[in-house]
């Protein structure tokens, strides 16, 4: 586990399935999410109880609040190379009574610093939507900067949006 000052990263499992399906299945969750074509919720708990282990590679938590413990979200930091120390990362919170709250930013906080210092990566990168500008907050919050954009990548109700992609050196850790 690792911890943050309002949330615990831990490792997610089968039977994190439910919440997994319930958030994958809400538009107002997904609304800015890559979201795949729907899943039964015994096709998420197969998927939960057979990736592989978490590994430098690929590392998915759940965030818990630590509050009351509830699962209200996951991130991801995966692609990771140990020869060019940096992986990718994404992040959600499916529990919308913990959005505006501050949870986003301090899980970010917290698996961007366990990435640096645990798994001594250099730089962590990710995309955008550039109208989720929530998101965005979040993440210059955090320290991250934009460096790019990708232009048309993103189709959400019959309309492209352009991706930012941004990215955190190790130093910039706020």
């Amino acid at each position: 586990m690792v911890l943050g000052e309002l949330v615990r990263l831990r490792a997610m499992g089968p039977a994190d399935a439910e919440a997994l399906w319930r958030w994958n299945h809400d538009p107002e969750v997904m609304r800015w999410m890559d979201d795949t074509y729907p899943q039964t919720l015994e096709q998420v708990r197969g998927w939960l109880a057979e990736r592989p282990r978490n590994a430098y590679g690929s590392l998915l938590l759940g965030v818990e609040a630590l509050a009351d413990g509830a699962l209200i979200g996951l991130v991801s930091l995966h692609d990771a190379e140990p020869e060019k120390g940096i992986a990718e990362l994404d992040i959600y919170l499916g529990e919308k009574d913990y959005w505006g709250r501050g949870y986003a930013t301090d899980a970010m906080r917290t698996i961007c610093r366990y990435g640096f210092e645990d798994m001594r990566l250099h730089k962590v990168t990710l995309t955008v939507v550039t109208e989720n500008h929530a998101a965005r907050r979040v993440y210059e919050k955090v320290g991250f900067v934009e460096e790019g954009r990708l232009r048309q990548v993103f189709r959400r109700d019959g309309r492209w949006y352009d991706m930012y992609t941004m990215g955190l050196l190790a130093h910039e850790l706020r």
